[in-house]
């Protein structure tokens, strides 16, 4: 396994991420621990989950992803071993069953102890804003178009004073950002700078994938010149960058199969991208999956790649990703296509 730190921190954390979405849907409780028991064998020891885990969200299922892995604590032993990363849901249609309260003082402690109790653990090490408060261009919008009917006011120093104090008590090690944008994360960043007793945002969590590269718009600047780091999110696109669904039949299980409204990498010029990248993957000897994982692996703004699984064999091939190099030719290769499809999927 290969190691970064959290930004700013001497935080050291594979370079490979598990992520939990399934765990509790796709994935029941046996498979979720045969995953961490893999993955930590394997040197991976960061983990990333949220309390509106598993996805799709559904009510009945809240948060149990946070339990299950919990549970894998409790069970193991092995919470020393593991940096861990959680996020608190933002308001909109995805969290009613949640509370409706977005980033309120009280909402953010009441995640953050609702967190606590169900992975059985008295501290996590990353705390995340899953998305913004605001309406904003997030969740694969293109274009910004909300601010003739934003409501939001900008409470933007109060959530850092929130999760000031939970630092303080010890609750919470570090804060992260979620599915933000270059004017929401420089706005943190220069909160924090401001009032210097405030926390600094150290992470973001955004997509980032072959079909998906708007980080590199605006955000990878800012990444890199104020030290924040990037935690790749759907580096396989729904799985879409396995090949799995180029076949006429999709496969049976697979993800988008079973939530076709989850579509966001599936459009007729992404399916054409994904199509040119497996081509060019099998030119090099290498497997779609394998250089869809290795590409993001190369980002110099990368701080861990968060993938994820629902079978042991795709997590294997997922982790040795980061043993994968690229060769130049490869590369060009990739800006090739990308030149000509530039994100098809945003």
């Amino acid at each position: 396994m290969k190691y970064t730190r959290i930004p700013h921190t001497s935080i050291r954390i594979s370079k490979i991420c598990l992520g939990t979405m399934t765990w509790g849907r796709q994935n029941n409780q046996y498979e979720a621990f045969e995953q961490m028991d893999y993955a930590l064998d394997q040197g991976v020891n960061f983990f990333d989950t949220a309390e509106l885990y598993p996805v799709p969200a559904k009510k009945e299922l809240y948060a149990v992803t946070e339990e299950i892995i919990g549970n894998w604590f409790k069970k193991t032993g092995n919470r020393d071993k593991v940096v861990l990363a959680s996020k608190i849901a933002g308001p909109g249609h995805a969290a009613k069953h949640i509370r409706s309260t977005g980033f309120s003082k009280e909402s953010i402690i009441s995640a953050v102890e609702g967190s606590l109790k169900r992975l059985q653990t008295d501290y996590i090490d990353l705390f995340q804003l899953h998305w913004p408060e605001r309406n904003t261009n997030y969740f694969g919008q293109r274009g910004y178009n909300a601010h003739a009917v934003d409501v939001w006011d900008d409470n933007i120093h109060q959530v850092l004073e929130t999760l000031r104090d939970l630092i303080e008590e010890g609750k919470i090690r570090h804060v992260g950002l979620s599915n933000e944008t270059p004017w929401g994360t420089m706005r943190y960043l220069e909160e924090s700078k401001v009032h210097q007793s405030l926390p600094r945002m150290l992470t973001i969590q955004n997509p980032y994938s072959l079909l998906n590269r708007l980080f590199e718009v605006g955000l990878s600047e800012v990444s890199m010149r104020e030290q924040i780091g990037l935690l790749a999110y759907s580096p396989m696109a729904f799985g879409v960058l396995s090949g799995k669904y180029l076949t006429e039949i999709p496969p049976r299980k697979a993800r988008v199969t079973l939530f076709p409204n989850y579509n966001r990498y599936s459009g007729e010029t992404a399916t054409q991208a994904t199509q040119l990248y497996a081509d060019l993957a099998k030119e090099h000897g290498l497997s779609l999956a394998q250089m869809s994982l290795a590409f993001v692996n190369t980002r110099p703004f990368l701080t861990s790649n968060i993938i994820g699984a629902t079978t042991m064999e795709q997590l294997k091939e997922n982790i040795e990703s980061i043993d994968v190099d690229l060769s130049d030719e490869l590369l060009d290769g990739i800006e090739a296509i990308h030149k000509a499809i530039p994100n098809p999927a945003p």
